[in-house]
């Protein structure tokens, strides 16, 4: 089976938003290797930098991206492109999306 870098996925996680030290809750409406779309009550500028925790449910530990970069805004939606990914990070992502996929797959006649 092929595997594309970033394949995206249409997603509704919980999620924190973290800048500076002030962290608000949203929600990520869809998902890459590469990025996000978040829709948070949260005002950021592109350009900013971000932490975003995904909150998976049943899952214990949040997925953490320390580094994310603000790429747009639109009224309370931003997109971020994920920077330096960690190993761990970029597993426990390939596997959501792939959770994601297998939904989407199922739900095809």
């Amino acid at each position: 089976m092929e595997r594309r870098q970033h394949r995206r996925v249409p997603a509704h996680v919980k999620s924190l938003v973290r800048v500076n030290s002030h962290e608000v809750e949203g929600e990520t409406r869809d998902l890459s290797l590469g990025g996000a779309q978040i829709e948070s009550p949260l005002v950021v500028q592109p350009g900013r930098q971000i932490a975003v925790k995904l909150i998976v449910p049943g899952d214990d530990t949040p997925i953490l991206i320390e580094q994310a970069r603000v790429q747009w805004n639109v009224d309370r939606t931003f997109g971020v492109r994920f920077v330096d990914l960690q190993p761990q990070e970029l597993d426990e992502l390939e596997q959501l999306i792939d959770e994601y996929v297998a939904l989407d797959e199922e739900r095809k006649p």
